[in-house]
C-alpha cells in the first residue's frame, strides 16, 4: 500500500487548523504534520486540557484526514544553542521568558518534555524537530579550534538530551532529527557521532530531508541505506543547486529567493534531488511511514505549490513489487 502523504505545517503556521485542514484536503493530502507553533497544535494546551487532542483529531476527521507526527523544531532548537536575541522571535513567550541564556535552555528543554507527552495524548509514535548545536559556529575551524571543544559540544548533547529522551521513552514516541544545518547532526558523519554519543538509544533518529544533504554535496540515498533503522520519518522537500562560476554553496550571506545563491529550496520536482532513487531506497529499507511534503519555494504561490508537490509525490510513491520480473522462468516454484 503506498505510503500516506502528507503536508507539513510550519510553514502555513500563519492560519488556523480549521482553514488549514480543507486546503490541504483539497490540494490531495491524506493528513497534516502539525507544528507545535501558532495556532496548529499547541502543547500546553494538549497537556492541561482533557478534550483537547480530541477536538484537534476532530477537524481533521471532519475534513477526511489523519495525523500520524507533530513537529517540534523551534523549542528543540534552544536546547542546544547558544541562546541570542534572534530565538525570541522563533520561541513562545512562556520558553522565552527574561531571555536569560540559561534559563531559555532549560524552558526549552521541559517544552520538548512536554512534547513527548502531548504527542502521546495525541496518538502520534514520533515528533520530527530539531536539537540546536553549541558548536556550529565552529563548522570551520579557523581560529583552529580545539578538539575538545567539538567533543565538549556532543557531549552536551548526551547531557540535556538524555533527560528529554527518558521522557519520549516513557511515552512510547521517538524524536527524529531532522539533519540540518544549525543542528548537532548536520551531515553523514556528524549524524553518525550524535548517535554513538547517545549510544544509539532507540528514541533518537533521524526525519529524512534530502534538501538539507545534497546541497553539501551528501548523497540522500547513502544516508538512507547508512541510518535505515533511524529513519522514523520522511520529509520531501527539494533544492535546486546553481553553481554557475560565481556562487557558492555557504551563499554569499544572501537570504533564501535571492537568485545569487549556490543554492535555493524549490518545490518538488523542480530541483537537484533525484526523488525517484529516494523511493526506491525507502522500498528497499522497508520504510512505510509517511511523506511529508515541506513547501519551500520564494518563487512560488504557496498553494499552487503544495497542491503541485501533492501531485508529484503521490505520482512517484510506488510500492516495491512482490514479483521477480523473470519470475515465469522460476520452474521449481511452478
Amino acid at each position: 500500500m503506498p505510503r500516506p502523504v502528507t503536508l507539513t505545517t510550519g510553514q502555513w503556521a500563519d492560519l488556523k487548523l480549521a482553514e488549514l485542514a480543507p486546503k490541504a484536503k483539497s490540494f490531495g493530502y491524506d493528513g497534516l504534520e502539525l507544528a507545535c507553533w501558532g495556532e496548529l497544535f499547541e502543547v500546553p494546551r494538549a497537556i492541561k486540557e482533557s478534550d483537547y487532542c480530541a477536538k484537534r483529531r476532530e477537524i481533521l476527521k471532519a475534513n477526511g484526514l489523519e495525523c500520524w507526527a507533530i513537529q517540534a523544531h523551534l523549542a528543540g532548537q534552544a536546547v542546544l544553542d547558544v541562546i541570542d536575541i534572534r530565538h525570541k522571535a522563533i520561541l513562545p513567550d512562556y520558553v522565552w521568558g527574561d531571555g536569560n541564556p540559561a534559563g531559555v535552555n532549560e524552558r526549552a528543554a521541559k517544552e520538548m518534555m512536554d512534547t513527548a507527552r502531548a504527542a502521546q495524548k495525541m496518538g502520534v509514535s514520533v515528533v520530527p524537530g530539531f536539537t540546536g548545536s553549541s558548536i556550529w559556529a565552529y563548522t570551520y575551524s579557523f581560529p583552529p579550534v580545539p578538539q575538545d571543544w567539538i567533543d565538549d559540544g556532543f557531549k552536551l548533547l548526551k547531557k540535556r538530551w538524555d533527560p528529554i529522551l527518558d521522557v519520549f521513552g516513557e511515552c512510547g514516541v521517538k524524536f527524529a532529527l531532522e539533519v540540518h544545518p544549525t543542528e548537532i547532526a548536520f551531515d553523514f558523519y556528524s549524524a553518525e557521532r550524535a548517535l554513538d554519543e547517545l549510544n544509539w538509544r532507540p528514541e533518537f533518529g533521524f526525519n529524512f530531508d534530502p534538501s538539507h544533504l545534497i546541497w553539501q554535496g551528501v548523497d540522500p540515498v547513502e544516508f538512507l541505506y547508512r541510518f535505515k533503522e533511524r529513519i522514523y520519518h520522511v520529509h520531501m522537500k527539494d533544492t535546486k543547486v546553481q553553481l554557475n562560476g560565481k556562487t557558492g554553496i555557504i551563499s554569499s550571506h544572501l537570504n533564501f529567493g535571492d537568485p545569487r545563491r549556490g543554492w535555493d529550496f524549490r518545490s518538488l520536482g523542480h530541483g537537484s534531488v533525484n526523488f525517484e532513487e529516494i523511493i526506491r531506497a525507502l522500498n528497499h529499507i522497508g520504510y512505510t511511514g509517511p511523506l511529508s511534503v515541506e513547501w519551500e519555494d520564494m518563487g512560488m504561490e504557496r498553494e499552487f505549490g503544495a497542491t503541485e508537490a501533492c501531485a508529484f509525490v503521490k505520482k512517484i510513491n510506488f510500492s516495491p513489487s512482490t514479483i521477480a520480473f523473470d519470475g515465469a522462468f522460476d520452474k521449481e516454484n511452478q
